[in-house]
């Protein structure tokens, strides 16, 4: 392995709690060379399990948050000016290419159409990164894999996958756990007692009903796991789970109401 991405192994195995076969169907993926897409709603658990997966498969990581400003140029690389003069430096998706590790493109709807066309030459048999700025062509490292994610509930048409991107990758559909597995994931992560990660599963469960009824989504597990780790600090679970769970959520006053009184059915009224 190239000294250069040595240091973006993850050395230590990341917690994940599987839900499903998603781990043999990734693992699978990724021994043929598959371009895939991670499909599910803010806080599920997307970037932990690629994380573990980096880690299961020895695959340096390299990720990149997308964003609608940003270009082609961010992704492959740049001339830039420096005490030598102007010199390129390959961007995060060059870096994986050239030197063989998993690319992780989060949340790949948020970015221009056409910045994404920048990995059609990666995503079939060609296996390549045309560098035009620079008059190069980058063959694909053995172990250079790519990985995208995106929300659909944020989905619009607008920030939709084009057909001829979307059908080069194979997807997995993620979900919130089950809740006997979501209470599980609750208390490890944050240090909490079962019985107490039970009741935040139990408000999550009701603010998710409510999606598409005055919510565009409901709690997600990260924000369990940050009012658990509020309670384990002394917090009170209800400030706890207003801070972390309730505010975030939603500004809406009445919608805050409701949800205060979901923390209030499992905790009890308000001291």
């Amino acid at each position: 392995m190239n000294e250069f991405i040595r240091p973006l192994l993850i050395e230590q195995e990341p917690y994940y709690r599987s839900a499903g076969d998603e781990v043999a169907l990734f693992a699978a993926a990724m021994a043929r060379g598959l371009p895939m897409i991670l499909k599910g709603p803010t806080g599920c658990g997307k970037t932990r399990f690629v994380e573990y997966m980096a880690w299961r498969l020895r695959l340096p990581l390299i990720t990149m948050a997308c964003n609608e400003d940003m270009t082609a140029s961010d992704l492959v690389g740049r001339w830039l000016l420096d005490a030598q003069g102007t010199v390129w430096h390959d961007g995060p998706l060059t870096t994986a290419v050239r030197y063989g590790a998993l690319c992780y493109l989060d949340e790949i709807v948020e970015a221009r159409q056409d910045t994404t066309v920048a990995i059609h030459p990666l995503t079939d048999e060609r296996r390549i990164l045309p560098l035009d700025k620079r008059g190069e062509v980058v063959k694909a490292h053995p172990n250079f894999r790519l990985v995208v994610s995106y929300n659909p509930g944020y989905q619009s048409v607008a920030k939709d996958m084009k057909p001829s991107t979307r059908q080069r990758f194979g997807a997995i559909d993620f979900d919130f756990p089950p809740p006997a597995v979501e209470i599980e994931i609750v208390a490890h992560e944050s240090g909490i007692a079962t019985d107490v990660a039970g009741r935040l599963v139990a408000v999550a469960a009701q603010s998710r009903a409510l999606r598409g009824r005055g919510l565009d989504e409901g709690m997600s597990t990260r924000m369990l796991v940050h009012a658990g780790a509020l309670i384990a600090e002394g917090i009170s679970p209800h400030d706890a789970c207003a801070l972390a769970m309730t505010a975030p959520l939603t500004d809406d006053s009445d919608l805050q109401a409701a949800l205060a009184g979901f923390v209030e059915a499992q905790f009890g009224p308000r001291p």
